[in-house]
């Protein structure tokens, strides 16, 4: 039995290897949202929604904030794939509609303007 070897175009080699990166940075990018959301979980369990004081707020958007900047990047990753529902995203990862209000959004010092010394 002889065995025939198949020869791809390097073109070809080259776009599998995008894919494959593609992917790859999918998965990262849904264990970052992942994790994220969970630390915004884990936060509001923790503390009630009566709770008022200034540290508690500070934390709780800081940490709404990372939330929406994880989801920004992967919903970009997943276009870059070709997937471009978002509902499926926001109801299989249970993102608070807080989260998803704000993605997109950038804080004010963003990006960070350097200054020049006088």
């Amino acid at each position: 039995m002889t065995r025939f070897k198949t020869r791809h175009a390097p073109a070809d080699l080259l776009a599998d290897e995008f894919l494959q990166e593609k992917v790859s940075a999918l998965g990262r990018l849904g264990r970052a949202l992942e994790a994220s959301l969970a630390a915004l979980a884990a936060f509001d369990a923790g503390h009630s929604q009566a709770s008022s004081a200034a540290e508690c707020r500070q934390l709780r958007a800081s940490l709404i904030a990372k939330a929406s900047i994880a989801l920004w990047h992967f919903v970009v990753q997943r276009e870059a794939c070709g997937l471009r529902d978002l509902r499926h995203v926001l109801l299989d990862y249970h993102v608070p509609h807080e989260v998803s209000a704000r993605m997109g959004a950038i804080a004010e010092e963003w990006p960070p303007v350097r200054r020049r010394k006088p």
